[in-house]
């Protein structure tokens, strides 16, 4: 994979896959169940409790590994439900033109001019703290800049040759394309995808700290709400506070080198010998 051989992208793609592991192996390596009353609340850590106890008395580590899995779904699927209704706009808009284009181009201009951090936030509250509302919000408020995106490519390449010839021997709008358009923007799709989940999870956490997450999943923002709302800072505990912050951090990082390595690699003017 030509991705691995750009550093950014090794890089991105080797932490990326530690969180993965992280969150696939959560219920094997977590020392105690992250639900479960395990210690006095409030513990500093210790070799029982590496990073110490909650409010509750929960394992704060346990915690954070169950926490992983909250933030790559999100991070992946929003980013993906997004990238698929930009993408079917985005071929729609600039293949048929016209009427059809006029219409998408206007709703694309009109999500990109909304204020979109506090509608995210109203609706959140306003939906309720679930897991499905903030993914399907993160996916409504999403899509339209990658259909910007999509239209301006569809555009230039339903001109080329391999797409005139298509149309020549009958092939159908649609036929031309899923099949001879789409392949082509495989390398923007992933960028779409991987750019997307960065601000996903950052979205995901900032929610969650607060208070508009799903209260019964652990997820990193979570833990750093009740980290704060316990005044762990000036209880010495700062690792409660430290070490999701990291992860959230890193894992962001990490999908966002993956898509500087894409975006290298698509963009003639900044691409790079990899």
């Amino acid at each position: 994979m030509i991705i691995i051989k750009n550093p950014k992208g090794l890089a991105g793609i080797s932490i990326v896959l530690f969180f993965v592991f992280m969150a696939i192996l959560a219920p094997y390596i977590a020392p105690y169940d992250p639900y479960a009353v395990v210690g006095k609340p409030l513990q500093p850590p210790s070799p029982q409790h590496w990073l110490g106890t909650n409010d509750i008395g929960q394992d704060i580590w346990s915690e954070v590994l169950y926490g992983s899995r909250t933030s790559l779904l999100v991070g992946l699927t929003a980013p993906f439900i997004a990238t698929l209704i930009a993408l079917v706009l985005g071929l729609l808009a600039g293949y048929k033109g016209g009427a059809i284009d006029d219409l998408i181009s206007g709703a694309i201009d009109i999500m990109l001019a909304l204020p979109t951090l506090p509608l995210i936030i109203i609706l959140a509250a306003y939906l309720g703290p679930s897991l499905l509302n903030i993914i399907l919000i993160l996916a409504f408020f999403g899509w339209a800049g990658g259909a910007r995106v999509f239209r301006a490519q569809v555009m230039s390449l339903r001109s080329r040759e391999y797409v005139e010839s298509a149309r020549a021997l009958g092939a159908s709008g649609i036929r031309i394309m899923f099949i001879h358009i789409l392949p082509s923007l495989t390398p923007i799709i992933l960028a779409d995808i991987v750019m997307g989940a960065t601000s996903a999870i950052l979205t995901e956490a900032g929610l969650s700290f607060l208070g508009l997450g799903d209260p019964t999943v652990k997820s990193w923002g979570q833990i750093l709400r009740h980290a704060e709302a316990s005044y762990a800072l000036q209880l010495d505990l700062w690792l409660w506070i430290f070490v999701p912050g990291l992860f959230i951090a890193l894992l962001g990082t990490g999908f966002a080198l993956i898509g500087f390595a894409i975006e290298e690699y698509v963009n003639p003017r900044i691409r790079q010998k990899i």
